[in-house]
């Protein structure tokens, strides 16, 4: 599965390699037009939108790997699909896609500093982070996560400066107390009813 993920983001022309790749140029518009829309006016009204926070990890031949990701979805009930869509320019990225497993990691309302280190790139996420492994594909599972999802990658889209990664849920688990994570306007945040 992961050299399926590797062969079809080589021919899609993104990275595939772990050391930092330059911003692709990935223009709707030409260098003499004017963008349809300012890029900080798009994050600030976008911001506007409450998201749940995630951590997605995986477990390949260097180690653990995660990053903090707000952009995630479910896609599928028949056949259980989940999405979330990663930067082309992440560096974690193709460590996740070469380990062709993943496991989302839903976050609770009192993990935002574990979110915050898993956002430092470059950094060693796991330091000091117990996990146990995900019952299906070892990826990493993080303590005080109020839910998770055990993932095969089944297919890599672009979209923009992002890929849009779609997984086959094959183990999930979730407790029945704590709140989300949320994050609105640049804050983390809790549910109130």
């Amino acid at each position: 599965m992961a050299a399926t993920a590797v062969r079809h983001l080589r021919a899609a022309g993104s990275p595939t390699a772990v050391e930092p790749l330059p911003r692709p140029v990935l223009r709707a518009v030409r260098e003499d037009e004017r963008p349809p829309v300012d890029p900080a006016e798009f994050r600030r009204v976008l911001g506007h939108f409450a998201s749940g926070v995630t951590i997605v990890t995986a477990l390949d031949a260097d180690g653990p790997a995660g990053f903090a990701c707000q952009s995630f979805a479910s896609l599928s009930l028949d056949p259980p699909l989940v999405a979330f869509m990663v930067a082309r320019t992440s560096t974690t990225w193709p460590r996740i896609a070469d380990a062709g497993t993943f496991c989302v990691n839903i976050l609770g309302a009192d993990q935002g500093e574990l979110c915050r280190s898993f956002a430092v790139s470059g950094a060693d996420k796991f330091a000091g982070v117990d996990w146990t492994p995900a019952p299906t594909t070892g990826s990493p599972l993080l303590p005080g996560s109020p839910a998770w999802l055990d993932c095969a990658i089944t297919a890599v889209h672009t979209g923009g400066d992002h890929l849009i990664v779609v997984g086959r849920v094959d183990a999930l688990g979730a407790t029945e107390t704590g709140d989300p994570l949320l994050f609105h306007r640049g804050r983390f945040g809790r549910f109130s009813a």
